[in-house]
């Protein structure tokens, strides 16, 4: 029974209170809370110090905490000053004094709010708590500050205000351009004489910033501000660094600078100073100088940059900076940025090689104009420093340097549309255009007056090596010279028009005058490792060949009357560069070429055949050496046609044939070019060589030196040879060989007049000495059947049998003829002696006044002999006749004396007995010049004798 009751009673105990629990509960969540908006306004305008208007909905919530929410939030109102809005207001009860019907807050939260602060402030102190921020405890969630045209957004923060006399504490979150930043600010409450003090702590990134100084009284801060951190980059569009600044800080409604300011980026010392300008309108100056920058790192970081605030100017300047691997010294330079437009004013620096640059310009959207000037004293180390080939050009060029440009960069391109510059003297204008892309483009267009390429220009790669360079771009160039120097050889009027596109090199034209000749040159080229030429034109067009010939190696060049004539010549061709065709033909005044050839580039070797053809052989071959008679060639054109093989090995003439007026000669020859020397060998077969009449007494060098410059091996033929006052030579062969400078004509053969002749010949010429020469002939079974040696007393007919053997030394005929050595045999068989009648003589000797007719006998007529025998030795150009002996019918006739063959007199004695063998002899003598020398009779001895004999 008692165990009963008391179940009883502890029931009923919990029923009472989960009836208080449940009133407790359901009470508050029973009362119209819409009807106490005001309240809660009042409540709320009492915590934030602030009138406070809920236009929204209000709702209770009681876990986990107790929580009057009300929507529509408006704080505060008045015109120009604070405006604060909020999506939701969150106020914290007192749970025991919510369930005594007391409204008891412990927290505000504005949730959502967007404060507005005006910017500039006016007349109100911006930076001063107002006087009514007391006893304020506030927290803000999701919340907007917008001042002026600055929004930090997702605003988490806890403002306090403990008493009249307390600072204001805020401190929070806040991401401004989607940076997430802490922050934390105090600010002490303003004294007797207006001031208070601020300290700003910022952190971000890594990075902290800090302002400690005092609000003034007109609104303004002064102080110091001090900002390090491990990394610039995750704070502003700059190199990834650490950084470390302090300096001076005012800031007043209109502005905010920073000065003094004292920099440490990444190690590197530097000072500047920083002017946000708030009024008119919103710009930011930078000032900095730094011993050293590192130009690439901030141009990257700058062209990741987005658009800026608000416009910035930074004034620059650094004692190094490196851009590219290139040092630049004595930086310095005005940079202004406002939206998309950027303005660069007097920069300057040195480059490498005392190069100083100055440039200045603004940019348009994504077009950038620049003006800039440079001018130093070595263009040669500037090149060199931007990595261009400068290695092959001479040392003294590309030194004194002065210009000015405009340059032009946009988006896809860098043009320079005008430029100006003195280049070692020389003055340079044009422009040009690069574009860029996977497959970059170049044009250019370019004057100068003088241009010497001559030390300027290095060894052009091999065309492998040149194609994979220039496969890569595309390139269209224009130039002109007034004048320029190649290799000694100055060109006027130079003028070049050329594109490479695709891969493909077009030269529309390349044209000059050189060497008094004006040139064109037109064709393209596949930039291939196996190039292909097609449309290729050469013109050469010249008033007078003279200077094209001056280019030619010393003795190569012809006389004035072929040089000065005019000269035109076309060469047009096309193909692959292993089997070019060439085709080519000109005119040298009446002489024409034409030839047909296949030019094999990679092996410098061409082939194909030679024509040349000239009206009249004597007038050509008068050209070529002028002075010099000769008609001896005879009348006829002249023509000459081979097959040619040119090579870095040597030449090869295949089948030529010459003809020159009678001159009929074919034959091969081959020119090596592999040994010491060059090497000629081959053959040569006339039908008919004339010869002319050698100079025997000229003083002009014969060159004979060139001889050891070649050798050679030739065999030689000809079915007749002609030489003026001789007999033909017929069905000759001979050997010919030239080594060392010593040139031997062996195994000569060949007919005279029916007999047989043999002999040799040899020319040496030794280094440092005139040259040596000998000849040996040997002639029998000759008929002669005219005069045989063309003097006054001549053999005319018989059959003939010669030796002669000759030795010389000497740079002309002249000389040559003065040092001759040697001897001479003849013997002639049953023939006639023109220029006296013996048989007369002795006819005349039995006449009773004989002296009449032996004069007339020894003065002309003809002597048949049985036989003639002569021997005469020669030294010093003197032959003296050593033997001369005459046996016929009309007895006996001898001679005495000698020839003088280099002055070309004689003094020769021919003496004979008239009538009795004991009378005395007769004589005639030859005396003077050997062509026309004069005749002497004398027979005062046999005369005297006759008048003894009566």
């Amino acid at each position: 029974m008692t165990r009963s009751r008391a179940a009883i009673a502890v029931s009923c105990i919990l029923g009472i209170l989960a009836l208080i629990g449940a009133g407790l509960w359901f009470g508050p969540m029973a009362v119209d809370w819409e009807a106490q908006r005001g309240r809660l306004a009042s409540l709320a305008a009492r915590e934030l110090g602030r009138p406070v208007s809920l236009d929204g909905p209000v709702r209770l919530t009681l876990l986990p905490r107790p929580m009057v929410e009300a929507s529509g939030v408006v704080v505060g109102g008045e015109a120009g000053g604070i405006g604060v809005t909020a999506r939701a207001l969150r106020l914290t009860l007192n749970l025991p004094a919510l369930l005594l019907a007391r409204l008891e807050p412990r927290e505000v939260v504005l949730v959502g709010a967007e404060i507005r602060l005006p910017w500039p402030p006016g007349n109100a102190p911006a930076l001063r708590p107002p006087p009514w921020l007391t006893g304020f405890a506030a927290r803000i969630e999701d919340g907007r500050i917008v001042v002026g045209d600055t929004v930090l957004n997702d605003v988490a923060a806890r403002l306090t205000a403990g008493g009249p006399l307390d600072a204001v504490r805020a401190e929070g979150r806040f991401a401004w351009r989607g940076q997430a930043m802490d922050f934390h600010a105090v600010v002490g409450r303003p004294g007797f004489d207006g001031i208070a003090t601020l300290d700003l702590t910022l952190a971000a990134g890594g990075a902290t910033g800090r302002a400690r100084g005092v609000l003034v009284e007109d609104g303004g801060f002064e102080g110091r501000v001090e900002a390090f951190g491990p990394d610039l980059s995750a704070l502003l569009p700059t190199p990834a660094m650490g950084f470390r600044a302090n300096g001076r800080l005012t800031v007043s409604a209109e502005l905010l600078a920073a000065d003094d300011l004292t920099i440490d980026l990444g190690g590197a010392p530097a000072r500047g100073a920083l002017t946000l300008r708030l009024a008119p309108a919103p710009r930011l100056d930078v000032a900095l100088s730094a011993a050293r920058l590192d130009l690439d790192a901030w141009t990257a970081a700058l062209r990741g940059a987005g658009r800026p605030l608000m416009p910035t100017a930074i004034d620059l300047s650094a004692e190094a900076a490196g851009f590219r691997g290139i040092t630049l010294r004595r930086l310095r330079g005005g940079i202004f940025r406002e939206g998309e437009r950027v303005t660069f004013s007097d920069v300057a620096a040195v480059l490498p090689g005392e190069m100083e640059i100055e440039l200045a310009g603004a940019s348009a959207g994504t077009r950038l104009e620049l003006a800039l000037r440079f001018a130093g004293p070595d263009l040669r180390a500037t090149l060199a420093s931007f990595g261009l080939p400068v290695e092959g050009v001479q040392p003294e060029r590309l030194r004194a340097t002065e210009g000015r440009a405009r340059l032009v960069l946009e988006e896809t391109q860098l043009a320079v549309p005008e430029m100006g510059a003195t280049v070692d003297g020389a003055r340079l204008t044009g422009g040009g255009v690069w574009r860029f892309g996977a497959r970059p483009s170049l044009g250019i267009g370019v004057a100068i007056d003088m241009l010497d390429l001559d030390g300027l220009v290095p060894q052009w790669p091999d065309w492998p090596a040149a194609a994979a360079k220039l496969g890569g771009a595309d390139v269209n160039l224009r130039f002109a010279a007034d004048a320029l120097t190649l290799r000694g050889q100055r060109v006027e009027r130079a003028a070049v028009d050329a594109a490479l596109e695709g891969g493909r090199l077009a030269v529309r034209r390349l044209s000059g005058r050189a060497a008094g000749a004006d040139l064109a040159f037109s064709g393209t080229a596949t930039l291939a490792a196996t190039p292909r030429f097609s449309d290729l034109s050469l013109e050469v067009v010249a008033s007078s060949a003279r200077g094209l010939f001056d280019l030619l190696p010393t003795g190569w060049q012809p006389e004035a009357a072929l040089a000065e004539q005019p000269l035109a010549l076309r060469v047009a061709g096309g193909g692959p560069a292993e089997a070019l065709a060439l085709r080519a033909e000109g005119e040298l005044a009446e002489l024409r070429i034409e030839s047909q050839a296949t030019l094999d580039t990679g092996a410098r070797r061409v082939q194909g055949a030679l024509t040349l053809r000239h009206p009249g052989a004597p007038r050509l071959l008068s050209a070529l050496w002028q002075g010099r008679d000769m008609s001896w060639v005879g009348e006829g054109s002249f023509s000459l046609i081979t097959s040619l093989l040119v090579g870095p090995a040597g030449a090869t003439a295949e089948n030529f044939e010459l003809v020159a007026g009678l001159l009929r000669t074919r034959g091969a020859l081959i020119l090596a070019l592999g040994a010491e020397r060059p090497r000629l060998a081959g053959r040569l077969t006339s039908e008919r060589l004339p010869l002319p009449d050698p100079p025997w007494r000229s003083t002009e060098p014969l060159g004979l030196a060139a001889l050891g410059g070649i050798d050679a091996e030739i065999a030689l033929a000809a079915q007749r040879i002609e030489m003026p006052d001789l007999p033909p030579i017929e069905d000759a062969k001979a050997a010919l060989r030239l080594t060392g400078g010593t040139l031997d004509i062996t195994g000569l053969e060949a007919r005279v007049s029916g007999g047989a002749l043999g002999g040799e010949v040899s020319i040496a010429t030794p280094p440092g000495a005139a040259p040596r020469a000998r000849l040996s002939l040997r002639l029998s079974g000759a008929s002669v059947t005219g005069p045989l040696l063309g003097l006054p007393i001549d053999v005319t007919s018989g059959l003939t049998e010669a030796e002669l053997a000759l030795e010389a030394e000497g740079h002309s005929p002249a000389a040559l003829a003065a040092s001759l050595s040697g001897s001479l045999r003849l013997g002639v068989r049953d023939g006639a002696l023109a220029g006296l009648d013996l048989s007369a003589l002795q006819a005349a000797a039995g006449v009773l006044e004989p002296e009449p007719g032996l004069r007339r006998a020894l003065e002309g007529g003809v002597t048949g002999f049985e036989r003639l025998d002569l021997a005469a030795t020669i030294d010093g150009g003197v032959a003296r006749i050593a033997q001369a002996a005459l046996a016929g019918p009309a007895g006996p006739a001898a001679a005495s004396g000698q020839v003088d063959l280099a002055r070309g007199t004689l003094d020769v004695a021919i003496t004979a007995r008239p009538g009795a063998a004991e009378a005395p002899e007769v004589a005639l003598r030859l005396q003077g010049l050997l062509a026309d020398p004069q005749r002497v009779v004398e027979l005062a001895d046999w005369a005297r004798w006759r008048a003894m004999q009566q």
